[in-house]
């Protein structure tokens, strides 16, 4: 049997993919958790083969639970799922130690195989995620200054670039206002630029984020 525990932070995402993996045999949901505090508790006792994590949780970003997990629970597979284009958080995701990485928009049921390829050993890749892999492997390309960012200067940028407040961007990530500005500082340093317009230009343009 695979033990699987859940961490996302929306109960109803939580519960569609509880229920897909219902669906196999040999696999079984042993704890749900919508917040890193919440998965401390719950890895204490519950049995876990393999997580998969939200790379979008309030307080901390997936990517520095994952590297919590890893530090504290070497031997959990880590899959991350994900609402975000492959192409942003997919390499990162890999080349951060996670086992896997799949998007919540996929089809769900790929997500039983994603836990059986981890739970073998092996990672598991989409096949446009393991073209990606193999091209920056082969031709590393340019950096582009958004790689730069630390995952919460990305994820503020992402936020301001969907047209998020910053009052709203504080209370989704469980920061202070005067935090997220000086995130909002250091991106707009970064990237060498001087409003929110610019950033959402950027974003757009680097595809960043989904456009209509």
């Amino acid at each position: 049997m695979i033990h699987v525990v859940l961490c996302d932070d929306h109960a109803i995402l939580r519960r569609g993919i509880r229920d897909t993996l219902a669906e196999a045999t040999d696999i079984s949901v042993t704890a749900e958790a919508g917040s890193y505090a919440e998965l401390r508790e719950q890895l204490r006792d519950a049995a876990c083969d393999v997580l998969l994590l939200d790379i979008n949780m309030p307080g901390r970003s997936g990517l520095e639970v994952l590297a919590s997990v890893r530090e504290t629970h070497p031997q959990i597979r880590v899959i991350m799922v994900s609402m975000y284009p492959e192409d942003q958080y997919a390499l990162r995701s890999i080349k951060a130690g996670a086992a896997g990485y799949a998007n919540k928009a996929g089809d769900p049921v790929l997500l039983i195989d994603a836990v059986r390829t981890v739970h073998s050993g092996r990672k598991y890749l989409t096949a446009e995620v393991a073209q990606m892999l193999a091209d920056s492997l082969a031709q590393p390309a340019a950096p582009v200054p958004h790689e730069t960012l630390s995952e919460r200067e990305m994820q503020t940028l992402l936020k301001i670039a969907s047209g998020q407040r910053q009052t709203d961007i504080a209370q989704e990530l469980m920061l202070s206002p005067k935090t997220v500005s000086v995130y909002r500082a250091r991106v707009l340093e970064k990237l060498g630029m001087g409003s929110n317009a610019e950033l959402t230009a950027y974003a757009i343009k680097n595809a960043l984020i989904d456009t209509p």
